[in-house]
């Protein structure tokens, strides 16, 4: 009999991920947006088949992806090694050249949407308004454009149109939590909200004929609910609402007159259908935590893409009350009862609030008794049961992972979710103490010795934490996170600014208080080692952002590695840059460990 050793830990960063995908209207060819070679291209699927083929040899990741109405062509958009600056292109269904059809230096494309005669093309640009962006229709047959939508006052996005193509949606962006949505007839905008000072959000849209809109909104309300407007009318109305609760998605049928709605509770979604014709709501099943993107075809038949804390991103599909697999991902060579599902707690912040928290324990084998503690990005986003392949790797090393849902995070109201506005270095950083006493309270740590890391608005997070509390650390990893509240204001994205004085704080008028919540401000207690990753590209938190820290710390003679990836920008696109910088942190926390394991 042959036995087997046990896998090798760098398994679980060999999980391959999908970013997005798309099903033709015919239903026989599907296309989705993967890592599969080591670096994201688009691949295809002949359905029914589900073996897939390269479509594209890129390796650029895709943000943007449709057919044709007619099955004949994809729209897909690629940025350049992370920058966020998206070009349009055709794709051929079976793959090969590629055609340029949107392309503007130095300009941030957003969200295509073909004609119904698919020889018209809008999008979202950054192109003649950085700031407040403008829309246009491009004729893909003579090439000419016209402006649609001039945005104005906040970020606007052309979201969609009527079935007769007279009416536009669009949203304005004031904020995360302050977002309304309008219908555009001719020279008339209508807000699709009743008027109220009071902030709101309105997530998605969806026309049902020429005059009737289901939307998505907490207008009124702390959670998202489901609500119409009639362009006829002129009426709004609350259609659906759940306790503690919030839809996040909607997606419309318009062959079988059904409306489909994801919805987030804390850490986990849910899938809903409702009957147009007879009102009939009912709840469906469906094999994943997370819900990232749901298709339903004109034969009425489901697609959906998801994952599960210890199950990596797949495609499904649902004709019935069943779901299949369209892809296969897992951990290559890793049974699925070697991977750890989080156990949901909570516990008491500063103020009495109650914080919803994932904590990952390490296998009794694994666990070298070591806990990392790990604020999410965002910040208004949240740590949910969805599958990241380094946690399932340090989990493998025996660490264990604490991932509280500190005030800001989605999913528990919007009062919740505006918490952190213009607190980020307060609320938010005490309620992620709290989450280090509990730890230290339950058994689970010792003050001093617990590990921290994190990225995007955790790398921020885990830098103030740093600087403010140094006494609950031994290490610190931060993530592409900024580091300087001054200089990332003035860095953002042009189309990111003008939401800036309401999210984290206006130069002038907060100067003191972004000093206060700025980790650069605590240099001289940052006295633990640490860890910096850098993307070069990053147009969110720009590289200057670790640079400056590092220096400041190196300068100050302080035990700071700095790791900068060339080609990346807020994230990792590339497999091998990410097997690199989770090997990289694997071997700087294992000089804190107890006991030492294997790479």
């Amino acid at each position: 009999m042959i036995t087997f050793p046990k896998p090798d830990v760098e398994q679980f960063l060999r999980t391959f991920s999908i970013a997005d995908f798309a099903v033709s209207p015919d239903e026989k060819h599907l296309v989705f947006s993967t890592n599969l070679s080591g670096k994201y291209n688009l691949w295809g699927m002949d359905l029914p088949n589900s073996f897939p083929y390269p479509l594209t040899s890129i390796d650029q990741s895709c943000q943007g992806l449709i057919y044709d109405k007619k099955s004949r062509f994809i729209i897909a958009g690629f940025d350049q090694d992370g920058n966020e600056n998206t070009q349009f292109y055709g794709v051929p269904l079976n793959g090969g050249t590629m055609k340029e059809i949107v392309n503007h230096e130095n300009t941030r494309n957003f969200m295509p949407k073909l004609s119904n005669d698919s020889k018209k093309l809008y999008y979202t640009t950054s192109r003649g308004n950085p700031s407040f962006l403008n829309s246009y229709c491009l004729d893909l047959e003579s090439g000419q454009e016209r402006l649609v939508l001039e945005g104005k006052d906040a970020a606007t996005y052309l979201f969609g149109f009527s079935p007769d193509e007279e009416t536009l949606l669009y949203y304005k962006h004031f904020a995360n939590t302050y977002t309304l949505l309008y219908a555009k007839k001719g020279n008339e905008d209508i807000l699709l909200t009743p008027p109220t000072e009071k902030q709101h959000t309105v997530n998605d849209g969806v026309f049902v004929s020429d005059s009737m809109i289901y939307l998505l909104t907490d207008y009124d309300s702390d959670f998202t609910y489901l609500a119409s407007y009639n362009l006829e009318t002129n009426k709004f109305c609350k259609v659906k609402e759940l306790e503690n609760e919030s839809f996040t998605a909607i997606t419309y049928s318009k062959e079988n007159q059904l409306l489909y709605l994801t919805s987030q509770k804390g850490v986990e979604d849910q899938l809903y259908e409702i009957n147009l014709q007879n009102e009939n709501w009912r709840n469906i099943p469906v094999p994943c935590s997370v819900i990232n993107k749901l298709e339903v075809a004109a034969s009425g038949t489901l697609y959906l893409f998801g994952m599960s804390a210890t199950k990596p991103h797949n495609i499904y599909k649902n004709t019935g009350d069943e779901w299949v697999s369209l892809t296969k991902y897992t951990v290559p060579g890793v049974d699925s009862n070697e991977l750890v599902e989080p156990d949901i707690i909570t516990y008491p912040s500063f103020d009495g609030r109650e914080i919803e928290s994932l904590f990952f324990r390490a296998k009794k084998e694994n666990d070298n008794g070591e806990v990392i503690f790990w604020p999410h990005g965002g910040p208004q986003a949240a740590e949910r049961k969805f599958f990241r392949a380094s946690f399932q790797f340090f989990l493998n090393n025996g660490y264990s992972i604490f991932a509280p849902n500190f005030r800001g995070s989605t999913g528990y109201g919007l009062e919740f979710m505006k918490m952190v506005e213009g607190d980020w270095g307060n609320g938010p950083r005490l309620d992620n103490v709290a989450g280090l006493d509990w730890l230290i309270d339950q058994g689970h740590a010792q003050k001093g010795n617990i590990l921290l890391m994190g990225g995007s608005f955790g790398g921020y997070m885990a830098l103030l934490l740093h600087g403010r509390h140094a006494d609950y650390f031994k290490a610190v990893v931060d993530i592409f996170g900024p580091s300087n509240l001054f200089s990332f204001i003035n860095s953002v994205p042009e189309d990111w600014k003008p939401v800036m004085d309401q999210w984290v704080g206006n130069p002038e008028k907060d100067k003191e208080k972004l000093i206060e919540y700025s980790p650069i401000t605590y240099l001289e207690s940052m006295i633990k080692p640490m860890l910096v990753i850098q993307g070069a590209n990053d147009p969110r938190f720009v590289k200057e952002e670790s640079d400056q820290i590092v220096q400041a710390l190196k300068d100050k003679g302080r035990d700071v590695d700095y790791m900068l990836l060339e080609n990346e920008g807020h994230g990792f696109s590339k497999k091998e840059n990410e097997i690199a910088v989770y090997q990289k942190i694997l071997s700087f926390l294992n000089r804190f460990t107890a006991v030492t394991e294997k790479v």
